[in-house]
Order: structure tokens, then C-alpha cells, then sequence
């Protein structure tokens, strides 16, 4: 009597597809169109608070930094502080909530949607929804009557630059955590360190050597110095694409440990 042995076939790892990381981003964009006004709300309400409170506040008591009004200064540090919080809550609190409550990820990833596409898709997303965030303040700011140069054009890009690493962060954390505590650890721990050792409201170089240094190695800080650059005038082509490369490293790494720490919460 002969048995029959079958053998499980070899798993494949097909290529990554940039038109399912497209469909992902348009998916993002169906459900944007619902909930766009609290989104735009914010986008405008926080700058407007941020400029009343520091660059009236503060701007009566410091004239200049680094060669600008102080309201000039904190005002391309607004802008950058609202890419962090929009890139990266979002990336935080989609990722867990579709994950551990919704489980929508487990239906995309029975369609042929792999990890690395779904973290792709979903930061792009968040990057592009980020740059109107950017564009939104960079009006209120205008209104407040901050000059600009004309490579304030360069801003969205930045934003949505800055915004794929941020939110790959968020959904970084995002598969790590095991209940909505966790949430206060990263903001207390990640995201108010980030916040303000970034040269968002005062220059780096008055802070005792050990926090310059930490803050040099912060993404935020060179969001801060590309937008302050795009805005007022690059100082050198040498520094920025310092900047450019710091940020290029972050995104990539940022993508790198996302894609595995989702892959292990989802799947292994």
C-alpha cells in the first residue's frame, strides 16, 4: 500500500508593488473625505494659538534669533511641530486601533497586500495629508504677517518628506503597544523630547552640549532647518543636504523597523 506524500509548496515573497501602495493611499483619501473638517479645524485653531501665546507672548521679549524675528523663528517651528503631531498620532493611533480593535489589517493582508506595501501606503498617505497641514499654517502665518522667499514652494515637499518617517515611527510604536496606556509613555518619553529639543522655539546652540547634541540627531530639528531654509533663505548647499541625507536615513529606517515590528505583531 503506497502512501501519497504531498509537500507544502515553498513560500514566495513577490516583489513590492507600488500600485497597491497607490490603493492604499486612495483607500486613505475615501475615508479622509468624511472626516476632513475636524482635521482642518485643528490645522488652523493650533498655529493661531502657537503664534498668539509664543510670538506675541515671547516676541515682546526676544527681538531676534539667528537673524529673524523671534515671531519669524517660532513660526517655520510651528509649522514643523504640526507635521509631528499629524504624521505621527496618526501613524500611532490608526496603527493600534486597526490592529488590536478594528482588525482591519487582517482583511487588507488576506487581499494581496503585504506588509511593506501597507506601512508604505498608509505613511505616504499621512505624509500627503501632512503638506496641507503645512500649507494651511504657512497661511495663518502669512496672515500674521511673517515674510516668505520664494522657496516657501519647497514646504509641502518637506512636509510630506518628513512626514513618511514620522508616521512609519508612529506605526512603529503602534505595534508594540498592548493597551492605550502605552500612549502616554511615548508622548512623555518620544514626543516631548522631540517637541522641544528640535530648534522649534529656540535655537540648539544655548543648550548645554550633551541636549545640542541630541537634539542634532533629531529628525524634527532637521525638518525644522529645511523649512526655515525653504522659507527665509537656504544658508549653503552643503547643510541642507546634510539635512536631507539626516532625513533620507531616518525615513528609511524609520520604514525598515515599522514593516518588522507590524509584520511580528500581525503575522508571526
Amino acid at each position: 500500500m503506497s502512501v501519497a506524500v504531498t509537500s507544502t509548496p515553498p513560500v514566495t515573497h513577490r516583489r513590492f508593488e507600488p500600485a497597491i501602495v497607490g490603493a492604499i493611499v486612495y483607500r486613505e483619501w475615501r475615508v479622509f473625505r468624511r472626516v476632513w473638517f475636524s482635521t482642518a479645524f485643528g490645522s488652523i485653531v493650533e498655529p493661531i494659538v502657537f503664534f498668539i501665546g509664543f510670538g506675541f507672548g515671547f516676541g515682546a521679549l526676544i527681538s531676534e534669533v539667528a537673524g529673524l524675528s523671534y515671531f519669524e523663528f517660532m513660526a517655520t517651528g510651528t509649522i514643523a511641530i504640526g507635521i509631528l503631531f499629524s504624521a505621527l498620532f496618526p501613524g500611532l493611533i490608526n496603527g493600534y486601533t486597526r490592529r488590536a480593535e478594528k482588525h482591519l489589517y487582517d482583511g487588507q493582508l488576506a487581499a494581496p497586500v503585504s506588509v511593506a506595501e501597507l506601512v508604505a501606503g498608509e505613511s505616504l498617505w499621512n505624509g500627503l495629508r501632512v503638506a496641507v497641514v503645512a500649507v494651511v499654517t504657512l497661511f495663518v502665518a502669512l496672515a500674521f504677517g511673517v515674510r516668505m522667499g520664494p522657496g516657501v514652494v519647497l514646504v509641502p515637499a518637506i512636509a510630506v518628506f518628513t512626514g513618511f518617517g514620522l508616521s512609519a515611527t508612529g506605526a512603529a510604536f503602534a505595534a508594540k503597544l498592548r493597551s492605550w496606556h502605552g500612549v502616554d509613555i511615548i508622548i512623555g518619553a518620544v514626543v516631548a523630547p522631540m517637541l522641544v529639543v528640535a530648534g522649534t522655539f529656540f535655537p540648539l546652540d544655548g543648550l548645554p552640549r550633551w541636549a545640542e547634541l541630541v537634539g542634532r540627531a533629531n529628525p524634527l530639528y532637521h525638518c525644522v532647518e529645511l523649512l526655515r531654509g525653504a522659507v527665509f533663505g537656504f544658508t549653503g548647499f552643503g547643510q541642507t543636504m546634510l539635512h536631507v541625507a539626516a532625513l533620507s536615513v531616518f525615513n528609511l529606517l524609520a520604514w525598515l523597523v515599522a514593516v518588522r515590528l507590524v509584520r511580528r505583531a500581525l503575522i508571526d
